[in-house]
């Protein structure tokens, strides 16, 4: 929200008035002879000086009440603050034919230091850089220049055609400064490189208040005795309009965003206001009596609250910020990365579309023609670190028993708290750096992704992602029999039969499986190996069978973690 803030001359008071509706919304009381206007570049205080009482009075534009009084040389009448509002200067009268500039400091309100200038300060302005304050003295026909590092006047301006200067601007670029010549109806274009004047401009009779648009390509002009204001192209340093206003119109002020200007016409008791697209007045505002100075309090935004609070590298959501101040907004900024898409949906609301940036913390800021939002932990909004993807596994297969050394290459590993084989976690893990993590495989069958988990997420599963586990190798050993029949034999003959089988791979038995015995094409039994991976069985055979073969078969079929495995053994048939 803006508010424009009118000091009453002869009615000792301000005038304050809300841009939106362009009536006056409080009207409050100050010193004697109220001349002079400025507000602090935080919007937060407007001084005010008071001609007849020699004093300053700051208005907090939160309450509008005045809460300190400043005391400061006679006749203090322009008033204008540093670009970090440290300071506030204030054009005065020193002593008779002599002018002065007293140098408040904003944290205590108290003057720290005076300097001399030209006879009778009439405008004041203060560069982008903070380093000059050029001061329009009337009587002295001069533009007094301050250093403000040493609060010296380091060159003083004048010239026959150039008379009394009564106000004062400086240009964007800090490159020109323009003082309206009120008995010389003409504007002096200054070199601040060289503080010399490198043009006059002819305006209207009486040029007395001065502004310069935000882009720094106009100049209005507050023509006292035309009653209009000239608009100066300052590319040309031509007048291109002149637009009629109240009664002695005798200080200009430009909005932040430029497309309105405010002119207080000091003989009708009003403002004019006129809309800087079409060069005319679209609403007068009645005001306090004898209206002479103005100035803008245009807080700055803030941000309190975001939403969402994070989201992709890749941006592209809407999020919504909310805040106060942030009519106007013309920039929203992601660090230093800008958004699309700004959208001001009132005072306390805009929307955007966040940009693209990499993983990590930023803040969010406001930008509104009275500046740039200040950064805090409302304002931060986190960019996840995108969920870890696995590209290659180097092996591709490994044995089922696990124990494989696996080099897994991907993307965004860093911080990964797992790596799964299927539903199984790696019986250890090391990430290397962000595309690369060692893992041993756990033990497992079959085809399986490989996943990596960080706190983003888990990797999407796909083909490169696969480890297939290859069955354990395996020995079986059969054990001889000896069978002893009495002559001729009976027909079939009982024996017990045992193998054993082993896991190469860990060297160790291998319980629980079954084993096939067979004679020939006879199975004579089967078993279970036990925890030594003995199996032993008893079976019946044919006696001539036996003889015949003389050797019987031991035959493990495999599963998916072990690989088959056979052997035989001698089967010895003694006949008593």
């Amino acid at each position: 929200m803006s508010l424009v803030y009118v000091a009453d001359l002869r009615g000792n008071t301000v005038s304050v008035i809300d841009p939106s509706t362009d009536t006056v919304v409080a009207t409050i009381p100050v010193g004697r002879f109220p001349e002079g206007v400025a507000v602090s570049p935080d919007g937060a205080h407007a001084y005010v000086t008071n001609d007849a009482d020699s004093t300053v009075s700051v208005i907090d534009t939160a309450t509008n009440t005045v809460t300190a009084l400043i005391p400061v040389g006679r006749f203090p009448n322009p008033v204008a603050f540093a670009p970090d509002g440290a300071h506030a200067y204030v054009g005065r009268f020193f002593s008779p034919g002599i002018g002065g500039v007293d140098v408040i400091d904003t944290s205590t309100n108290t003057v720290t230091a005076t300097v001399q200038v030209g006879n009778q300060p009439f405008g004041i302005a203060v560069t982008p850089n903070g380093a000059r304050v050029y001061v329009a003295c009337f009587v002295g026909s001069v533009v007094s220049v301050i250093d403000t590092a040493t609060n010296t006047v380091i060159a003083t301006i004048s010239s026959p055609s150039a008379r009394t200067p009564a106000g004062v601007a400086i240009t964007p670029d800090g490159a020109h400064a323009y003082a309206a010549n009120f008995n010389s109806n003409n504007v002096s274009v200054i070199d601040t490189a060289t503080n010399t004047i490198t043009t006059l401009v002819p305006v209207g009779n009486g040029p007395e208040g001065i502004a310069i648009s935000p882009d720094g390509t106009r100049a209005y002009v507050a023509d006292a005795n035309a009653n209009s204001v000239a608009v100066i192209d300052t590319a040309t340093n031509t007048v291109i309009a002149t637009i009629a206003v109240g009664a002695s119109p005798v200080a200009v002020l430009v909005a932040p965003d430029g497309a309105t200007v405010y002119v207080s016409n000091a003989g009708a008791n009003t403002v004019s206001v006129i809309d800087t697209a079409t060069n005319t007045v679209t609403a007068t505002v009645a005001v306090g009596n004898t209206p002479f100075g103005l100035a803008e309090a245009t807080a700055l935004p803030t941000v309190t609250a975001l939403n969402p609070t994070h989201g992709p590298e890749a941006g592209g959501a809407t999020i919504t910020i909310t805040g106060t101040h942030l009519s106007g907004a013309r920039a929203v900024t992601f660090g230093t990365t800008p958004a699309t898409d700004v959208t001001v949906v009132n005072d306390f609301t805009v929307t955007a579309t966040i940009p693209a940036h990499a993983d990590g913390t930023v803040d969010v800021t406001v930008t509104t023609p009275a500046g740039t939002s200040a950064t805090g932990p409302a304002d931060q909004y986190t960019y996840d670190e995108p969920a870890p993807t696995v590209t290659a596994l180097n092996p591709t297969h490994g044995f089922a028993s696990g124990g494989t050394s696996v080099t897994i290459t991907g993307t965004d590993f860093l911080g990964a708290t797992a790596v799964a084989f299927g539903t199984a976690p790696a019986t250890s893990f090391a990430v290397t750096d962000d595309t690369s993590i060692t893992a041993t495989a756990p033990a497992g069958t079959g085809t399986v992704d490989v996943t990596v988990t960080t706190p983003a997420g888990t990797s999407p599963t796909n083909p490169a992602d696969l480890y297939t586990y290859d069955p354990d190798t395996t020995n079986l050993t059969a054990h001889p029999i000896v069978a002893s029949v009495t002559p001729p034999g009976p027909p079939d003959i009982f024996l017990d039969l045992s193998a054993t089988l082993t896991d190469t791979v860990t060297g160790q038995p291998a319980p629980g499986q079954t084993i096939t015995f067979t004679v020939g094409t006879h199975t004579v039994c089967t078993a279970v190996t036990d925890s030594t991976g003995t199996a032993t069985c008893h079976g019946r055979v044919a006696f001539v069978e036996a003889v015949r073969h003389r050797q019987y078969t031991a035959t493990f079929a495999g599963t998916p973690a072990l690989a088959p495995a056979t052997d035989t053994a001698p089967l010895v048939v003694i006949h008593h």
